[in-house]
């Protein structure tokens, strides 16, 4: 069966521990929709801080969400209400020039904010925005940080697919245990479909497949430690471009079609 929401677009995120390798995983996935070439409309979403998938896909960032943020908080706080008032009339426009787009697909980076405090409306509305702009795309992924919180309040509330990516590590299980705590019981974002991805396995896929078992979560599937993806990251060469035989492209080529999320 098809992993998609009712307007037959797939909505995939990924989260896990940091240093894992989620933004690596994401661009290896963006390779493998393309090759597959049944998707005409990709959109990217760099939910994490970090902001690193633009440089994982090979492009480079105009604008960012954060700084859209960052301007209507700005305006707002100014007190001028013939500025203010234009806000609403401009946010699409804003969020248009926040949208990368490039012949493979488009890119949207939430970046980083830097005035402190809670803007629940403007997260809101910025979240709105968003959803309705991703109405245009038939695949959407998300490179999401460790919490989900984040997705949930600046990007969607649900999603089709969230995979957890892991290392083989206690630490990223201890992740992985939480984030599925907060979907399955806490329900901070909602999802169909919830699955675990080992990223870097050089051995012992059985305990580690045990080990998620014990704490409840489905494993999709295991990515091999690859010299491509560690010489890639070296020397700051996009991810994106690794052969199509690079034993990680393989094994996540494998994912995604097991799972038909390409």
């Amino acid at each position: 069966m098809s992993k998609c929401d009712a307007s037959g677009r797939r909505l995939i995120a990924l989260c896990g521990k940091g240093g894992v390798g989620k933004t690596a995983v994401t661009a290896m996935m963006a390779k493998v929709i393309i090759e597959r070439g049944k998707t005409s409309k990709l959109l990217l979403i760099d939910a994490d801080p970090a902001s690193g998938l633009a440089g994982a896909v090979g492009v480079k960032v105009r604008r960012s969400m954060g700084q859209i943020r960052e301007e209507i908080i700005k305006t707002a706080q100014s007190g001028r209400k013939e500025e203010i008032s234009h806000l609403a009339d401009k946010l699409d426009y804003m969020v248009l020039e926040a949208l990368n787009e490039f012949d493979a697909f488009a890119l949207l980076a939430m970046g980083r904010t830097e005035t402190l405090g809670c803007f629940c409306p403007v997260n809101y509305l910025l979240r709105e925005t968003i959803e309705k702009l991703s109405r245009s795309f038939d695949t959407i992924l998300i490179d999401g940080e460790a919490g989900l919180e984040q997705i949930n309040r600046q990007v969607m509330d649900s999603v089709e697919t969230l995979i957890i990516v892991s290392d083989a590590s206690m630490r990223g299980l201890q992740t992985a245990a939480l984030i599925n705590k907060m979907v399955q019981e806490e329900k901070v974002i909602q999802c169909r479909n919830l699955g675990l991805v080992f990223n870097r396995v050089q051995a012992g896929e059985e305990l580690l497949r045990q080990s998620a078992q014990d704490i409840g979560i489905e494993v999709f599937g295991f990515i091999p430690l690859d010299d491509n993806v560690v010489h890639y990251d070296l020397v700051a060469k996009p991810i994106i471009d690794l052969p199509d035989s690079s034993p990680a492209i393989v094994a996540v080529r494998s994912i995604m079609e097991e799972r038909e999320l390409a």
